[in-house]
């Protein structure tokens, strides 16, 4: 089961990869954790599901500063509007990757679900909010008053006030919700559902399910143009990323990615020119033109990319590569990976934050 980001215009999420054949290999870059640390001015963090904390890197010198423990299986991760403060999806669920017989995995641990607060001026893990059951994704509200959780095993999604810690409501969302995301310049939440090829449309407002649009199979993420006009929806079995029209709710194109492409995580350049895709199994960045919503290249980032962070200036994406414990920094104008940082086992979720 697969984990996702929700973009912003500070903090967005992005991948990148392969080198060009002419091109030098790419630089691996080791280093040693330091304790006590602040947050670097520029920041890449790195959810690690397996060891169960957030690696640090300062992005100007591409090394790990320090890590945070978080807790039990570490995935989604999102950063409030003033830069202050992570939240970050934490399982006591056992991990279920495709092809495992979920009858054969031992029973949950829910006293290890909920979502963690880090203070970035602490560097530290505050407290962990309530969250539902088996959270693994989180977005934060525009004013930054609340979490949207995406609740797998209960086919929910969870509204969390931040400052009292209190489930506010709860929506019933198609089998196995994974991406959840609030939509640019509205008051409406959009979460994906994988099991029934959909993405669900909650309006705040109105307190209500709006609609669910039909995608392609197994919808991982979604991604928006920086005015909220567009949704971009991957579907990983499908190969595909559907264009929905976010005013209209109505399916606008679907994007071919190609044979064999498994796409999972989306992130938005900040002036909306291009979309980034990562694609798993499949080891790529795809990098999708908006204006003609065709691929217009692609990066080879490593083994399995799935989380993805793009720099605040768009011109540098970080991509959470879980299977060789690694973070891939990709050059997006030269559309190359320039270095691999080691990060913690399992890397999952990324964000980049610029700090105020």
């Amino acid at each position: 089961m697969i984990r996702f980001f929700v973009p912003t215009a500070l903090a967005t999420l992005v991948l990148v990869g392969a080198c060009r054949q002419a091109e030098p290999p790419a630089e691996t870059v080791k280093s040693t954790p330091a304790a006590p640390f602040e947050a670097p001015r520029l920041g890449v963090y790195v959810t690690n599901e397996t060891s169960g904390d957030l690696s640090v890197i300062d992005a100007t010198t591409g090394t790990v500063v320090g890590v945070v423990a978080l807790g039990k299986r570490p995935r989604g991760i999102a950063v409030s509007p003033d830069r202050t403060t992570l939240y970050v999806a934490l399982s006591g669920s056992p991990p279920a990757p495709p092809g495992v017989d979920e009858s054969t995995l031992p029973p949950p641990d829910r006293t290890a679900d909920g979502v963690g607060v880090v203070d970035l001026r602490q560097m530290k893990l505050l407290k962990v909010l309530p969250s539902g059951t088996d959270p693994e994704v989180v977005a934060v509200s525009h004013d930054g008053t609340r979490v949207f959780v995406a609740n797998e095993d209960a086919a929910k999604a969870s509204v969390v006030d931040v400052a009292t810690g209190a489930i506010l409501e709860s929506f019933s969302i198609g089998e196995e919700p994974e991406g959840v995301s609030v939509q640019p310049g509205a008051d409406r939440v959009w979460v994906t559902s994988e099991a029934d090829g959909a993405v669900f449309v909650i309006d705040l407002s109105t307190h209500k399910v709006v609609t669910s649009v039909k995608v392609g199979p197994r919808p991982r993420s979604i991604a928006f143009l920086p005015d909220g006009s567009m949704a971009y929806v991957p579907a990983e079995k499908g190969a595909t990323v559907t264009v929905v029209d976010a005013r209209t709710l109505k399916v606008v194109t679907a994007i071919q990615l190609g044979e064999g492409m498994r796409p999972m995580g989306t992130a938005m350049a900040p002036d909306g020119k291009f979309l980034y895709v990562t694609t798993g199994r499949s080891k790529k960045l795809l990098i999708v033109d908006t204006a003609t919503n065709a691929v217009v290249s692609s990066v080879e980032a490593g083994a399995r990319p799935w989380g993805l962070a793009i720099a605040a200036d768009g011109k540098t994406a970080y991509t959470a590569n879980g299977p060789s414990n690694e973070v891939a920094v990709i050059d997006l104008e030269a559309r190359r990976v320039t270095k691999t940082i080691p990060v913690g086992q399992g890397p999952w979720g990324a964000a980049f934050v610029q700090r105020p």
